[in-house]
């Protein structure tokens, strides 16, 4: 049984990582740097506004709801490095 549910979080592990944008990774990316939104916005030249709505999305897709569990999930899917 433990067999099925490993297979399982890969399956739902590769599909959070394929759906999000690349927008997406790359504002996650950069807020993992130690940036906040409004530095993150000023670098890609896009309102606070916008890097919100991307983090929201990305939150979504990979199933969290603020910035630390945002972490631990992309270091479990391999979009960052701890």
């Amino acid at each position: 049984m433990e067999i099925i549910e490993q297979i399982a979080v890969s399956d739902t592990d590769t599909e959070a990582m394929s759906r999000l944008t690349e927008r997406e990774r790359e504002i996650l990316k950069l807020i993992f740097d130690g940036r906040c939104s409004s530095e993150v916005a000023h670098t890609l030249s896009v309102s606070k506004r916008t890097v919100d709505f991307h983090l929201a999305r990305a939150y979504m897709k990979m199933g969290v709801s603020n910035r630390f569990q945002a972490f631990k999930r992309a270091v479990e899917l391999g979009i960052i490095s701890s």
